[in-house]
């Protein structure tokens, strides 16, 4: 199985070489690298400035086809993103802009806002019901992911910098403005690759009566250390 990595030029298939991570030995900073999962930060209680931060979480979803696309909107204030959200929507504030989450059919009707990515195909597990899980990341070179799954459709929309996605089937990456997506139950552990902070908008579509994550035993081979070679 090969993953492409989309962007919103298109799908463009990444091959990796053997290069040793002397690649990127310009991104080594001297902090201490962070191995994050997503949280939820109370109310009331400060956000640490790296981490992978829950913003919103719509609960008990139904969906009428087993593949959905995330059509992922802007708009100028709260209240004009819920008055145009859908019954599956979810509305999220990053960093003082106003973002709305639709999910359906990649050919969808909405009205309002300024359309920002349809990412996709999202491929549902079999569920009675669904939480999708809105999140921002801010994380700095080399900081990674806990190796996990999550028993439902992954998504990321990258605002800012560049990260790498391992899985048992390859390395992929994705940069300031392209997406990525990654199916249920795959085995993964995301690292923050090149030199600059990366920020992205992350979604999880998955079974409301399972966790939003799940601990995995599977080991990376370091794949997101070695040098991309020009597609």
């Amino acid at each position: 199985m090969r993953f492409p990595w989309k962007s919103a030029a298109g799908v463009v298939p990444l091959v990796i070489t053997l290069a040793g991570p002397a690649a990127f030995a310009a991104a080594q900073e001297t902090h201490d690298h962070l191995v994050t999962q997503c949280v939820d930060i109370p109310p009331g209680q400060d956000r640490p400035e790296f981490g992978c931060f829950v913003i919103e979480t719509a609960r008990n979803l139904t969906f009428a086809e087993p593949t959905i696309y995330w059509h992922l909107r802007k708009f100028p204030s709260r209240r004009a993103a819920e008055a145009a959200k859908t019954k599956a929507g979810v509305v999220g504030e990053v960093q003082g802009q106003v973002w709305l989450s639709d999910f359906g059919p990649q050919e969808m009707k909405l009205e309002g806002g300024e359309n920002v990515a349809v990412i996709g195909p999202l491929e549902l597990p079999r569920a009675k019901t669904y939480d999708a899980v809105f999140m921002e990341a801010v994380m700095r070179p080399l900081d990674r992911s806990r190796v996990h799954t999550h028993p439902g459709p992954e998504a990321w929309y990258m605002l800012a910098g560049e990260q790498c996605l391992e899985t048992p089937a390859g390395a992929r990456r994705a940069s300031a403005g392209g997406s990525m997506t990654v199916p249920p139950n795959v085995p993964m552990e995301l690292m923050v690759v090149g030199t600059a902070v990366r920020r992205s908008l992350t979604l999880v579509v998955h079974d409301s009566t399972q966790p939003k994550a799940i601990p995995s035993v599977w080991k990376p081979t370091g794949r997101c250390l070695q040098q991309p070679s020009a597609p």
